[in-house]
């Protein structure tokens, strides 16, 4: 019977691995999609982690449906929404992988490194074994941490774009409407032609509510409020205004492309003008010591082998 259980032990062992690579294979080979306002299936990829353990997360709603994660919960909704991952990921499914992640990759992982520390042989394996719970520390904070920042990540690379086709957008829009088009009209043409992005994807979900039963002024603040961005804020606030006051929607269309575009140009020189700061470090820390050892290492090795 002793000499059965090393095997029982390595077959269940193996089981374990073989079930967890079947899965894990699974998982990747998943593809998942936000359906957009007109019914359209756009692509959104999840973090392998947040697949791997997002089955586990309804074991942790009701934990964060209490009246306690009320706020919480209503911020996060919105960072979702704003960074394009509505109806994919809840607020309490996010919430929940920000405990399952260090529980249980964070977990595994220190296992895992602990393992491998009894390997190393020598001073050098006992040296690391010294600083194991740093590691361990460090190691379930990041796995803690990893949710907000992948979250923080998307929603700015998402700002990003919207900041970037915004002027393009205006000016097709200002040319439509000076040639006749009225608003809407010039808005559904744009995103008829245009291949989607997200602030496509946001004319989209105006144009539905807009459809639905919405007045074109709340639609467009709720777009304002869902991006949460200056720019959108600015453009908005602005056909608002000028709804309200019954000014001509393409003259403030052309001020406003004028400005979008002074200020991307100013975003570009203020990027000329970070760029030496940011070149500083790999300056010293690499390319300076490259011509260092490419000019005086041959003069090096000869004073050595004089030497």
């Amino acid at each position: 019977m002793e000499e059965l259980t090393p095997i029982l032990l390595s077959l269940l062992w193996a089981l374990f691995f073989g079930c967890s690579a079947w899965y894990s294979a699974h998982i990747v080979r998943q593809v998942t999609y936000v359906t957009l306002a007109d019914g359209r299936r756009e692509e959104r990829l999840l973090p392998f982690s947040f697949r791997l353990l997002l089955p586990l997360a309804p074991n942790l709603g009701p934990l964060f449906s209490r009246p306690g994660f009320e706020k919480t919960n209503t911020q996060i909704t919105r960072k979702i929404v704003a960074a394009g991952y509505s109806g994919l990921l809840t607020s309490k499914e996010f919430l929940a992988l920000k405990v399952l992640l260090p529980a249980v990759l964070g977990v595994l992982g220190v296992a895992a490194m602990w393992a491998g520390l009894t390997l190393v042989p020598g001073r050098v394996g006992l040296s690391l074994q010294g600083h194991q719970v740093s590691f361990s520390v460090v190691i379930l904070l990041w796995c803690y941490a990893y949710p907000g920042l992948w979250l923080r990540g998307v929603l700015k690379v998402r700002q990003r774009s919207i900041q970037r086709a915004l002027p393009f957008v205006l000016d097709l829009l200002t040319l439509s409407v000076e040639a006749g088009l009225d608003f809407m009209n010039a808005m559904q043409r744009i995103v008829e032609r245009r291949k989607i992005d997200p602030l496509g994807e946001e004319f989209v979900r105006v144009l539905r509510e807009i459809q639905l039963g919405k007045t074109r002024r709340v639609a467009l603040r709720d777009m304002a409020e869902r991006v949460d961005q200056f720019e959108i804020r600015t453009v908005v606030n602005a056909l608002v205004q000028a709804d309200e006051l019954g000014v001509g929607i393409a003259q403030i269309l052309r001020i406003l492309s004028d400005q979008m575009r002074q200020r991307r140009f100013e975003r570009a020189e203020k990027l000329a003008n970070e760029a030496p700061v940011k070149m500083l470090f790999p300056l010293v820390a690499f390319i300076f010591p490259a011509v260092f050892l490419v000019l005086l290492g041959p003069i090096i090795l000869q004073i050595l082998h004089e030497i």
